[in-house]
């Protein structure tokens, strides 16, 4: 039997809908595709994604990072260990839509492509991937460029380097 990652898609602020419609079928893609390349354990997984806003990341950054002020994402990592039979529960990646456009626009990047980036990026943190020295970073970056290939993406890092918020 293959292994499968069930994502939970919550779509908190309204404008996700209007600027990028498509948005949760576009974070299913990149979950999916971050978990499917990124060589970790292959048992059933689960995860949720919350299409949120800057006030709402704003509010999380503050509370567990003690940064008041918005980001592009954050990834809350869930301490599962499954039980037998049981999907492992990943954790949350939480993003913010005026913050991801702003950026997009800034760096010349499409909403779309920006967005599962950061769709992709959040995921490996929930694998376990981090970018605390630049080991760790130049390792993830290798990887999300792949994954973002395999999603029709070019490297985001080709161009300018993206501040690393999550």
């Amino acid at each position: 039997m293959t292994a499968r990652l069930t994502i939970d898609i919550i779509t908190e602020s309204p404008h996700w809908r209007s600027a990028l419609p498509d948005a949760p079928e576009l974070a299913q893609r990149a979950a999916e595709t971050a978990w499917r390349r990124s060589g970790n354990d292959r048992s059933n997984a689960e995860l949720s994604c919350v299409l949120g806003n800057d006030a709402l990341l704003q509010s999380l950054n503050d509370q567990y990072r003690n940064k008041n002020r918005p980001t592009n994402v954050l990834s809350f990592p869930a301490d599962d260990e499954a039980l037998p039979g049981m999907p492992r529960l990943l954790g949350d990646v939480v993003l913010a839509f005026e913050t991801i456009q702003q950026e997009a626009a800034a760096q010349d990047k499409s909403l779309a492509a920006h967005f599962q980036h950061l769709c992709v990026h959040g995921t490996l943190h929930l694998l376990g991937y981090d970018h605390e020295d630049e080991t760790e970073a130049a390792a993830m970056e290798a990887l999300e460029i792949g994954i973002l290939s395999a999603l029709g993406i070019d490297n985001p890092y080709a161009t300018a380097p993206m501040k690393r918020s999550a």
